[in-house]
């Protein structure tokens, strides 16, 4: 599958492809629709945003599974080092309570 581009979607900020003039990223608005079942209208009027923005950004997720993958294999390799760089004293960790 070819992958597409779209004058909606902006790669100038973050690091990330994100909605272009905002700072809402691909991922979140994928996350929010797709993972947590929110309505896209809901997403729009939440951020501001068209709701074609929206539906832009939910088709470059799925446009551009490669990029989409290698962006959440970062984030996840970041988090892991950040949580492993808090200094915590002896016996406790991120799952005591």
């Amino acid at each position: 599958m070819a992958e597409r581009e779209t004058r909606r979607i902006a790669h100038d900020l973050m690091g990330e492809p994100h909605i272009a003039g905002h700072r809402v990223s691909v991922r979140q608005v994928y996350a929010l629709v797709e993972e947590r079942d929110i309505d896209p209208e809901a997403v729009a009027d939440r951020y501001d945003l068209d709701v074609a923005d929206v539906y832009h950004a939910l088709a470059y997720y799925h446009d551009h599974p490669r990029e989409m993958s290698d962006i959440e294999a970062e984030r996840e390799d970041a988090m892991e080092t950040f949580r492993e760089s808090i200094e915590r004293p002896e016996g406790v960790g991120p799952d005591t309570v």
